[in-house]
C-alpha cells in the first residue's frame, strides 16, 4: 500500500480505538422473577429489574381498594425472589340496641328508724343505640370497635331511703327551713323532727338555694349534663307543698353568684349570668341582671335590666345582688365596691367604693352585704387599709362597716372581722314605734389569715353594741366561711334561732341562751334557706 495511505488512515484507527476503550462497558439489564400471594392462591411472575410491588400487582391484574393493604407497601423496589402478600381488609357497620341498666341510690334519711328502708323512685332501665365496625381481614374478623353511641332513652335511678335516725331531741321551729345535703333539698317543717324531701336527683350545685318569701318555692341550681366547658348548670323552682312536688325548669343557665325572688312580688325572680370556660375559674361573668315573672306553672316574661358589662376591676369574677327587706331597692356587690342598682334604666350607682383584693389566684374578693330590716342601712365587710410598707391591694385586713342610706355616714363596727365576715340581720322586733334588729357575723379567728381561718358566730346590736360570741364554744373549731341564716320570726321567748353548718350538718343556736342544737348527723350539708 502506499505510504500516503497509512499516514492518512492510521491516526483514525487509534483515535478509534482510544474513544472505544473510554466508554462504561454495556451491561443488558435481566429480567426478576418475584411470587405475589392473594386471595387464596400464589402466582410467580416475571418483571423486568427495578419494579415495584405496585408494577407486580398490575402484571398479575391486582387492584386493591382503599382499605387492602400489601407487604411490603406498594412502593417497594423489589429483588429477585422477593415475596408479596396482599391483605384484603374490609369493614362493615352493625346498629345495636343496648339496655342501660339503673343505678342504685341510697339517701340517709334522719326522719326514719336506723336500718329502715322506704322506696322514693322506682329504677328504670335505659335504651341506647350502639354503631360497632367490624374488620375483617382475608374475610376473618380480626377487631371490633364502637364508633358511636345514642342515648335513646335514659336511664331512671332506683332512689331508696335508709333509716339513720339520729338521737337528736326535736325542735319546734317558726316556718320553713330548707336545706341541701349530698345534692338533694330537704324541708323542715313546724318541728325538726318533721322532714321530708323535695328533690332527690342529687344533682343540685349548691350556687343557689332560697325560698321565696311565702316559703311555697324553693329556687335552686342543678349541675348542666353537658360538659361543664359548654353549661355549667340550669336553674330551677320547686314547690314545698306536697309529698312529691315536680321541679320546673326555668330554662335560664349559667347561674353561679346570684338568683333571688323579689320581696313583695309574687312572684318575681332577679337573676345574673356567666359564660362558661374552660379555663378557671370556669366562667367568665357577664355582669347583667334580669328579672322573670313566675306564675306559679311556668316561667313567664323576662325583663333585662343591666347589659352585659365588664363589671370593674376583677370583673371577669363577676357581681352580685342583694334585695332590700321592702323589695323596692337592689345593692350590687363586685370586688371594688357596691352601690345601688336603678331598676328603670338599669343605671349602676356607686355608693362606696372599696379597694380590691388582689388574691394573686383564680378568684376575686367580693365585699359580704346585707341590708337593714328597714331597708335604711347596708352593712358590708370592707378592705381596711394596711400598715407597714404592703400594697393596698394585699392588705390582710378587714372591717365589717354599717352605711346609713339616708345620711351617707358610714363607720366601722367591729374591725379586722376577717374577709368573710358575711353579715346577716334579723328581722325587726319590737313595737310598731320603736323597732330594732340584731347583726349576725362571723369573726376569724386568725383575722391577719382570713383567707384560710375559720371564724366563730357574732351577734351584736344594730348600732355595733353588745358584741358577743355565740357558736362554736371557746377551744372548739371553729366555722367554714358562710352567711347566718335567721329564722323568719322570734320564738316565743322574744329570742330567735339562727341556722349555721359545721362540720357538715345543720345546727340552730339561740341568741338569747346561747345553747346550740343539732339537727342533722349526715355531715352532708351544705346550704340553708329558712322563710
Amino acid at each position: 500500500m502506499p505510504k500516503e495511505f497509512f499516514t492518512r488512515t492510521v491516526p483514525f484507527i487509534l483515535a478509534f480505538l482510544l474513544l472505544t476503550a473510554c466508554q462504561a462497558p454495556q451491561v443488558q439489564q435481566a429480567n426478576l422473577t418475584v411470587s405475589v400471594t392473594a386471595d387464596g392462591s400464589t402466582h410467580h411472575v416475571s418483571l423486568p429489574a427495578g419494579s415495584t410491588v405496585q408494577d407486580a400487582l398490575k402484571a398479575q391484574g391486582l387492584t386493591l381498594s382503599q382499605t387492602d393493604r400489601t407487604t411490603p407497601p406498594t412502593y417497594t423496589v423489589l429483588s429477585n425472589g422477593a415475596s408479596i402478600v396482599v391483605t384484603r381488609v374490609g369493614e362493615e357497620f352493625e346498629t345495636q340496641q343496648v339496655v342501660i341498666p339503673f343505678d342504685h341510690q341510697e339517701l340517709r334519711n334522719e326522719s326514719l328508724p336506723a336500718g329502715e328502708t322506704r322506696l322514693v323512685q322506682a329504677g328504670q332501665n335505659g335504651l341506647k343505640e350502639t354503631t360497632i365496625r367490624h374488620v375483617y381481614e382475608n374475610g376473618v374478623e380480626t377487631s371490633s370497635s364502637i364508633v358511636s353511641e345514642t342515648i335513646l332513652q335514659a336511664a331512671v335511678p332506683e332512689i331508696v331511703m335508709v333509716g339513720v335516725q339520729s338521737p337528736f331531741a326535736p325542735v319546734s321551729i317558726p316556718g320553713k327551713l330548707a336545706y341541701l345535703t349530698g345534692g338533694n333539698a330537704w324541708l323542715i317543717e313546724d318541728s325538726t323532727s318533721s322532714r321530708r324531701p323535695l328533690v332527690t336527683s342529687g344533682d343540685l350545685d349548691g350556687n343557689i338555694f332560697s325560698l321565696s318569701p311565702d316559703g311555697k318555692w324553693l329556687l335552686f341550681t342543678r349541675k348542666s349534663t353537658l360538659p361543664a366547658a359548654q353549661q355549667i348548670n340550669t336553674l330551677w323552682v320547686v314547690s314545698t307543698s306536697g309529698q312529691a312536688p315536680t321541679p320546673i325548669d326555668l330554662h335560664i343557665t349559667n347561674v353561679v353568684h346570684f338568683a333571688d325572688w323579689q320581696p313583695g312580688k309574687l312572684y318575681t325572680i332577679a337573676y345574673s349570668t356567666v359564660e362558661p370556660r374552660a379555663t378557671a375559674p370556669g366562667w367568665q361573668a357577664n355582669n347583667d341582671l334580669f328579672l322573670l315573672a313566675f306564675d306559679g306553672f311556668r316561667p313567664g316574661a323576662t325583663f333585662k335590666v343591666m347589659d352585659a358589662s365588664s363589671g370593674g376591676i376583677y370583673g371577669w369574677w363577676g357581681t352580685t345582688f342583694a334585695w332590700s327587706p321592702d323589695g323596692k331597692r337592689l345593692a350590687y356587690s363586685r370586688p371594688d365596691g357596691i352601690g345601688e342598682v336603678d331598676l328603670k334604666t338599669g343605671a349602676m350607682n356607686p355608693i362606696l367604693n372599696i379597694t380590691p383584693l388582689n388574691t394573686h389566684s383564680d378568684w376575686a374578693w367580693t365585699p359580704g352585704l346585707a341590708w337593714g330590716a328597714d331597708s335604711q342601712a347596708i352593712y358590708l365587710v370592707t378592705h381596711a387599709p394596711p400598715t407597714g410598707l404592703i400594697s393596698p391591694e394585699e392588705s390582710p385586713f378587714f372591717d365589717l362597716t354599717g352605711l346609713s342610706l339616708a345620711s351617707g355616714a358610714n363607720a366601722d363596727l367591729v374591725q379586722q372581722t376577717g374577709m368573710f365576715a358575711y353579715p346577716s340581720v334579723s328581722p325587726e322586733v319590737g313595737s310598731a314605734a320603736a323597732t330594732s334588729y340584731l347583726i349576725a357575723y362571723l369573726q376569724a379567728t386568725f383575722p391577719v389569715q382570713s383567707e384560710t381561718s375559720r371564724y366563730r358566730l357574732m351577734v351584736m346590736d344594730q348600732d355595733g353594741a353588745n358584741q358577743k360570741v355565740l357558736f362554736p364554744a371557746e377551744g372548739e373549731t371553729g366555722l367554714d366561711p358562710q352567711t347566718p341564716v335567721w329564722a323568719p320570726t322570734p320564738l316565743p321567748d322574744g329570742g330567735n334561732f339562727i341556722a349555721v353548718t359545721y362540720q357538715g350538718n345543720l345546727w340552730l343556736i339561740d341568741v338569747v341562751s346561747g345553747q346550740a342544737q343539732q339537727v342533722t348527723g349526715d355531715g352532708l350539708t351544705s346550704q340553708i334557706s329558712w322563710r
